[in-house]
């Protein structure tokens, strides 16, 4: 275990091991703090975050990093277009010296599982997913098997105009708490990694920083702090927004509702608050919201749905 463990407990305490878990993840991701607390964030809610963005900004290194600082158990799923749903979630495999079958679980059954490029996968294999992220089991031979709690899958995508990509549908999508993009680094971070990655890289020198039974607390840590009667009305107004709004075909479900009040919870937790701000909510609303709406297409070209969200955002009064 690292030396740089820390306790965690009361807020304070929470807010100060996730730091320490941000700062253990910028050793390999520099220059995206607020990428980073917002994946924290997602992990500590409960909940699956996508990254989606093109190759070779960080994507991988992103999740595995985060899997190694929080010390949960982890496995890395590479999702290509001949991959069966067997291959995800396991199954009954044949023993020859008896001939019996075995229930063999796959590698969906850890703490933390990469889907690594998952829209190159057919949609018969991305919806094996399906039962685990929404339910955190998986029925296997007509056996129902909970999986590891917690249970966070982190997947990354490619953009869908590149070659050999599935686009993921909407069921999918809603299943993500957040989606987020890390974009390119600045020069000055580019111009670092020429030194500090050119032929080794830091994930390799990654330790833990959360010792046995810290991230439970960090968790409890998230659920703990309040939201007002207001600031749930702020949250509720924003989500009923989506569905009003013209340029939008379908809005969020409820599901997005509770997505953003435990991201807004969790993200509070981070910043050392026992209560969620509604400027913690604005923050939150674009990665909760953007990838759950479904966009107008007819007529004039359509806005991105993240810039749709904002509109709504700057329709609503913030609550005092």
């Amino acid at each position: 275990m690292s030396s740089t463990t820390v306790s965690a407990g009361t807020t304070p305490q929470c807010a100060q091991l996730a730091q320490a878990i941000v700062q253990n993840v910028e050793k390999v991701l520099e220059g995206k703090r607020p990428q980073i607390e917002l994946a924290l964030a997602a992990i500590m809610a409960g909940g699956h975050l996508l990254i989606e963005d093109v190759p070779g900004l960080g994507k991988t290194m992103l999740a595995r990093a985060l899997a190694v600082s929080v010390g949960l158990s982890f496995k890395r799923i590479q999702f290509t277009a001949d991959l069966m749903p067997s291959d995800i979630v396991g199954g009954p495999v044949y023993n020859p010296k008896d001939g019996s079958f075995m229930l063999r679980p796959g590698p969906v059954f850890a703490n933390i599982v990469l889907a690594d490029e998952i829209n190159r996968a057919n949609p018969r294999a991305q919806s094996a997913l399906l039962e685990c992220m929404e339910e955190g089991q998986i029925t296997l031979d007509g056996q129902t098997l909970p999986l590891p709690a917690p249970f966070a899958v982190l997947a990354t995508q490619n953009p869908i105009d590149m070659a050999g990509t599935y686009p993921l549908p909407e069921a999918q999508l809603d299943r993500f708490l957040i989606r987020l993009s890390l974009g390119y680094p600045d020069s000055d971070t580019e111009a670092g990694l020429i030194t500090s990655q050119q032929f080794s890289h830091p994930i390799q020198r990654l330790q833990p920083v959360c010792g046995t039974g810290q991230f439970e607390q960090l968790v409890a840590g998230a659920r703990n702090v309040s939201i007002t009667p207001e600031v749930a009305q702020f949250i509720t107004a924003i989500v009923s927004g989506t569905r009003r709004h013209p340029a939008i075909r379908f809005g969020a479900s409820p599901r997005g509702t509770l997505g953003l009040a435990r991201m807004a919870r969790a993200l509070s937790c981070i910043r050392g608050r026992s209560y969620v701000d509604p400027a913690v909510v604005r923050e939150a609303a674009v990665p909760v919201l953007a990838h759950r709406i479904i966009v107008q297409t007819q007529g004039a070209q359509p806005k991105p749905a993240a810039d749709l969200i904002q509109d709504i955002l700057l329709s609503q009064r913030t609550p005092v």
